[in-house]
């Protein structure tokens, strides 16, 4: 399992229906599995977040950066930091 900061469990298991229809982790253990799974990052920037959704596939070429952080894979934590799963 991946190593993810306490901030980032917290967030996703607050956040988790933006992403997903139902709850689908409860526990920080079941947070960290869906997070590997889905082969999340924690990023430190907006212009890592682009880098990653372009990397991973997301045409973001005109988005503006609300809409890039509006997408159900990008979670904004309290740090300023971002969490963004692949899907």
């Amino acid at each position: 399992m991946g190593e993810y900061s306490k901030e980032c469990i917290k967030v996703f298991l607050e956040q988790q229906k933006k992403m997903f229809d139902e709850i689908v982790a409860e526990t920080v253990r079941e947070a960290k599995e869906v997070l590997t799974e889905n082969m999340a990052v924690e990023v430190n920037s907006l212009e890592e977040v682009k880098e990653f959704l372009d990397e991973n596939g997301m045409d973001i070429a005109g988005m503006s950066d609300e809409e890039i952080l509006s997408q159900s894979e990008v979670f904004s934590m309290p740090s300023g930091r971002f969490l963004v799963l692949a899907g």
